[in-house]
């Protein structure tokens, strides 16, 4: 009797459907995993979350609650992932014009806080046809057209500004990279003083901007650069003993000097003496940062006359970062 051979074939298949079971689990597991997954957003996105309380806080002398909300176009039973808080901020600002920032925070898990600053007028922007009236963050309030009237606000008057947006609601810009830089830092710098002293900023000429300040004071501060230093400049030499409660012309000499004079008129240059340092009574720049002799010395040339005597102002006012005539 021959003897039977025994063959594997069993065991192959055997392996064959084990792994063919245990792909079948894990699709099954994966299956059901997105099943839950997606039921699970399914009642986060209709069931849960849904909105049931909208506050309203801020300043807004101008809108109600109600108003607001209604901007926002935000409901009640709205649902939470599903709100789309940059659009809703938008929207208020475009329906509500004199609401100056509009924050939309969701607060989980039903409920929501608007958050609102009123719009403050601060500045006349003149133009060609008329005048904008402008906010502290350069948003346009009103568009005056040929109207002169609103010139009396007693706001601060921006002349050669060339605006290039002229509606309301809209914010205030130009095409003028180098005057739309000094706009945002003026008003930027503004923004965080309270009473405005200047009542006039006069930047037709990008490279010459003439500032007025309540007192008649007269600052000339050169180019569209650096404005917030400039203006801090000469803020604190018309603060200073020596010259505060005076009327005059403040020009800056380089970038960080500043001179003040009585009168407009330059003055004169004695052609007797030419050589030697200056002298006390002499306007050496004041420097406020590092000083620059050349600077100095060309200051000295231009805006005094040489061979007068010292005296001890000239000596204190240097102390003080300014230099006076």
């Amino acid at each position: 009797m021959k003897d039977v051979e025994k063959t594997n074939v069993e065991r192959n298949n055997s392996r064959k459907r084990t792994r063919r079971r245990s792909r079948w689990n894990n699709l099954y597991g994966l299956a059901v995993i997105l099943i839950v997954l997606t039921v699970g957003i399914t009642i986060c996105y209709t069931f849960l979350f849904n909105l049931n309380e909208i506050r309203v806080s801020g300043e807004s002398d101008m809108y109600s609650a109600e108003e607001i909300v209604a901007a926002a176009d935000i409901k009640k039973g709205d649902n939470l992932l599903r709100l789309d808080t940059e659009k809703s901020e938008k929207q208020i600002l475009d329906k509500l014009l004199y609401v100056e920032t509009a924050k939309v925070s969701k607060k989980f898990p039903s409920s929501v806080e608007i958050k609102v600053t009123r719009c403050i007028p601060a500045y006349n922007v003149f133009y060609g046809e008329g005048i904008l009236l402008v906010s502290k963050k350069g948003k346009i309030l009103e568009n005056n057209g040929g109207s002169t009237s609103a010139a009396s606000n007693g706001l601060p008057a921006i002349y050669g500004y060339d605006p290039s947006v002229l509606t309301s609601g809209k914010l205030i810009s130009t095409k003028n990279n180098h005057k739309k830089e000094a706009f945002d830092e003026l008003i930027s710098c503004l923004g965080t003083k309270g009473d405005c002293d200047i009542t006039s900023v006069d930047m037709s000429d990008e490279f010459s901007i003439i500032v007025t300040y309540k007192n008649g004071t007269i600052f000339r501060m050169g180019g569209w650069s650096d404005v917030e230093y400039k203006l801090n400049l000469a803020e604190s030499v018309m603060q200073s003993d020596s010259i505060r409660g005076k009327k005059g012309y403040l020009t800056m000499i380089g970038t960080n000097q500043c001179s003040f004079r009585m009168t407009d008129e330059p003055a004169g240059i004695s052609g007797g003496n030419t050589g030697g340092a200056s002298d006390g009574s002499q306007a050496s720049s004041m420097p406020v940062g590092e000083s620059n002799p050349d600077q100095e010395a060309l200051f000295d040339e231009h805006n005094n006359p040489r061979g007068q005597e010292t005296d001890n102002s000239a000596d204190d006012q240097r102390n003080n970062g300014y230099s006076q005539d």
